[in-house]
């Protein structure tokens, strides 16, 4: 049997995986994307062929003999993306850590090199395959070569492969015939120019007949049709050059051992620490280098015997800080884990003499001293801890969180790899998806080790993460806002919000009544009954069968989205109706019918409020999202009235006034925006009055909701078309709108410039109480990925810092409620929000603290405002 050798085209894989794979990066931002779908495309190969020899070829950044032939070879391709270019050094370099062999020459490019390698491995009787994403290397296919071309789309990875017989029957031309094609049809990926006017169908055409193209120049009278014979006659010279161009050189001057590309063991110990510092965790299990996890290991110990565990409990009082993880399920307390030392770990059960009972008493003596604890995700342990001062805690998830908020989210394993840099299992690799009360039942080993694993990692990337939270500017931010928000947030989920249940079955039926009559009018107009949820149904009811204009055609049908369908809405009373119908059948299913299932035994909703989901640092609400209630139109306004105080207490809701654009104003210094607030004008009027040139008293109510729209749409860098969309104008309009705008407050502009122009050297914004915002899309080739990077650039510092004051007023207002020993209690924020379920003899108090607290949570250069009102349900408070 023939040893085999695989010969890769490096560049050209690279490039292919690059656009192949959504845009990839690691904790630090490097772009990973091309490397991660080269080393998928290449164990894929590896696994299918099982060859003895590998080499991977790279063009070098050099003029070769083409360009010598042909000043503009290659003159039209576009410089390499930023993002890919920074990608190539590490490839090879991973390569030569996974001992693989690689082979580049100035005055070649990789085709030459592969073409030489593989007709000297084919006369040497190997086998040859060699993958490239270039079909130019078709005219190296024999018998014993095989082209294979990768196509990566979606993620996934799909081979072509082509021997001698292979490439006549796709093309109905030889393997080098191929080369007589690219000389009469050209190239425009290289600029080979080719004869003008002669394209795939004609040189196919010409080649099966005549062979090359010196024949069909010998019988250029017999080409039909005549444009081709005369294209050729007038361009042979043209012909000749890119045949020239087009061939691969198979005998390149270049010293090639194939015993070099001999495979060993490319899951190298320097290679695995690469694929580390990539973050490839799926690639990692290719490596038998054995995981920190294997030591680690051996020092967990599972503690069942009551004695055991008060002799921990003893320990852990003289430490002086512990890692601790209280595993509760279902309000079920599973188990305690506690980290004493690097070499000290253990899960203590509850259950026989270890009560639920027991271990939260001695977890809570133990958190009465000054010991610092450790852990990860603290809130969700309140309802066992009882935390008496919340400095002496340090939650890694929620520093992890700050020091880069782009991530979803942020388990142990993930902790252990960016903070302690090794790698761990991660919980599914240990549970799958069973809770920790299943896992508790059916795999109590694995569970114990995930446990530990998380005590021992918050134990022992704290010191870290609080180094770099130091060095980033963050630490304040860390201990006087987020870490005291974690106990504002758990007190406003135990109290939790009641709803009127009655009350909302009959919202439902309201919502019901109301959708079955848009459903007939719907049909009416339409002239037919269909289904309106069908996007492809209703495509071809608005656009095939009425004929509404602007329908954009996709694989599936016509296009419905929402901005489709809103250009037509004021023009056509069917599509009024049908976005009424969408949003009304979202208000039933989402609220009128959702919202009953999270009803609890007290009648109350208690949402999660979390605190690591957003970039920009907003709060956001999970089961249910109570932040997302529309409040738009009248409808759905009303859902607010099933949220409703108990007996002998009110609501009192109050709102920060317009704190995005204070804060702009801040940032800006613009004294025109700083001397309106300071006077309490209408700031949307003497807009409205500068940038439309009239009279303050002559604003009309159409010229001030337009300057709003300019006020807000401002702070999210908002461009000409976005404003036009908005408010339905001309893009010329909307652009003399925004230079206006600019023209009144010029200071507005210098700012956002500045925003944008200090976070693409930074690589991030911040706060003004230093929270940061990586926006690695400022770095992106693609002109819409950067263009969303100025935008938050410009939006980040001012949304993040109005998140910063919500979140200090919440710490203020609850601090105070509890400290007074108020019946009155912090129940919900809904972005710049906050809802007091206020006892009847204390309204005026919480309406005293409320503007106390509120009011002095920042210190801008205009003063904070808030809307403050009361009601029996949450509706009356709007």
């Amino acid at each position: 049997m023939k040893e085999k050798i695989v010969l890769i085209d490096g560049h050209s894989i690279l490039n292919r995986a690059f656009y192949g794979i959504p845009d990839l990066t690691n904790s630090s931002g490097f772009h990973t994307n091309a490397i991660y779908g080269f080393l998928n495309i290449m164990f894929k190969i590896l696994s299918e062929e099982a060859p003895q020899y590998l080499t991977v070829a790279f063009d070098v950044s050099a003029p070769t003999f083409r360009h010598e032939l042909f000043k503009e070879y290659k003159g039209t391709r576009k410089p390499m993306p930023q993002e890919l270019r920074e990608q190539v050094p590490v490839i090879k370099d991973l390569l030569k850590a996974m001992r693989i062999n690689i082979i580049e020459k100035a005055g070649y490019e990789a085709d030459d090199l592969l073409g030489t390698i593989s007709k000297q491995s084919s006369k040497q009787g190997f086998e040859v395959s060699v993958i490239s994403g270039d079909r130019d290397l078709l005219q190296l296919a024999e018998e014993d070569i095989k082209i294979r071309i990768p196509k990566t789309k979606r993620g996934t990875t799909e081979i072509e492969d082509y021997n001698a017989k292979d490439v006549l029957e796709a093309y109905q031309v030889t393997p080098l015939q191929i080369i007589e094609l690219k000389a009469l049809m050209g190239d425009t990926a290289d600029n080979i120019p080719g004869v003008p006017g002669i394209g795939e169908k004609t040189a196919t055409k010409i080649i099966v007949e005549y062979g090359n193209i010196e024949n069909a120049f010998a019988h250029a009278d017999e080409i039909k049709p005549n444009k081709a014979r005369e294209a050729l006659m007038e361009n042979y010279d043209k012909a000749r050059l890119s045949k020239t161009l087009a061939t691969i050189d198979i005998n390149c001057d270049i010293q090639y051992s194939i015993e070099n590309a001999k495979l060993g063991n490319i899951y190298t110990d320097q290679a695995y620490q690469m694929f580390k510092e990539l973050e490839f965790k799926n690639l990692l299990n290719r490596f038998d280098a054995p995981v920190n996890d294997n030591t680690l290991e051996e020092v967990f110990k599972t503690i069942t015997m009551l004695d055991e565990a008060e002799n921990i409990m003893n320990q852990a009082k003289k430490c002086d800080r512990i890692g601790i993880q209280m595993i509760v399920d279902k309000e079920r307390l599973i188990g305690t884990s506690i980290a004493l030392s690097e070499t000290q770990v253990y899960f203590i059960v509850a259950e026989g003499f270890i009560t639920t009972e027991y271990i939260a008493d001695r977890v809570n003596e133990i958190l009465n001293s000054s010991i610092s604890i450790s852990t990860i995700g603290l809130k969700e342990q309140l309802r066992i801890l009882q935390i008496s001062d919340i400095n002496q805690c340090f939650d890694v998830e929620i520093g992890a969180y700050l020091l880069n908020p782009m991530n979803p989210i942020y388990p142990y394993s993930d902790l252990a790899k960016e903070y302690l840099g090794f790698i761990l299992p991660e919980r599914e690799e240990l549970l799958g998806k069973l809770s920790y009360l299943d896992a508790y039942e059916q795999k109590p080993q694995e569970l114990s080790k995930v446990v530990c694993y998380m005590s021992y990692v918050a134990l022992m990337s704290a010191g870290v993460i609080e180094d770099r939270l130091k060095a980033a500017g963050e630490w304040d931010l860390f201990k006087k806002i987020e870490m005291p928000l974690i106990v504002t947030l758990h007190d406003m989920e135990t109290t939790g919000i009641a709803v009127e249940k009655d009350e909302l079955k009959e919202y439902g039926n309201q919502l019901s009544v109301r959708i079955i009559e848009l459903e007939k009018q719907i049909y009416q107009l339409s002239g037919e009954e269909f289904n309106i949820n069908s996007p492809k149904q209703l495509g071809e009811i608005l656009f095939g069968k009425l004929g509404l204009p602007n329908g954009k055609k996709t694989k599936t049908g016509y296009s419905t989205a929402a901005d489709v369908l809103e250009k037509l809405e004021a023009d056509y009373e069917i599509v009024a109706l049908i976005l009424e119908y969408r949003q009304l059948t979202k208000l039933k299913s989402t609220y009128a019918d959702g919202l009953a299932n999270y009803i609890e035994a007290d009648g109350r909703i208690h949402s999660n409020f979390n605190q690591t989901i957003t970039a920009t640092g907003r709060i956001s609400s999970t089961e249910p999202n109570l932040q997302n209630i529309p409040i738009r139109m009248e409808l759905g306004r009303l859902i607010r009235k099933v949220f409703i105080p108990k007996e002998d207490y009110v609501f009192v809701d109050a709102d920060y006034s317009q704190i995005e654009l204070r804060v702009l104003a801040h940032f800006s210094g613009d004294k025109k925006l700083i001397q309106a607030y300071r006077e309490e004008q209408d700031i949307h009027k003497i807009t409205a009055s500068e940038v439309f040139h009239t009279p303050l008293e002559e604003v009309t109510s159409l010229q001030r909701r337009n300057a709003k729209a300019v006020n807000f749409g401002i702070v999210y860098g908002i461009s000409s078309f976005g404003l036009s969309q908005d408010l339905s104008i001309s893009r010329k309009e909307a652009s003399e709108y925004i230079e206006k705008y600019f023209e009144t407050y010029p200071r507005v502009k210098e700012f956002l410039d500045e925003a944008v122009m200090k976070a693409k050297q930074e690589g991030y914004s911040t706060t003004i109480f230093g929270r940061i915002r990586p926006i690695p899309e400022l770095k992106s080739s693609n002109f819409m990925q950067r263009s969303f990077g100025e935008r938050v650039a410009m939006n980040a510092p001012i949304q993040g810092t109005a998140a910063d004051i919500i979140k200090i007023a919440m710490i203020r207002v609850n601090d105070r409620l509890k400290s007074e020993s108020m019946k009155s209690k912090l129940i919900l924020q809904v972005h710049d929000e906050l809802l007091i379920e206020a006892h009847k003899d204390e309204i005026d108090k919480v309406k005293e603290i409320l503007n106390c607290e509120m009011h002095g949570a920042a210190n801008l250069l205009v003063p904070l405002e808030i809307d403050m009102s009361t009601g029996n349900n949450w509706y009356e408070t709007k």
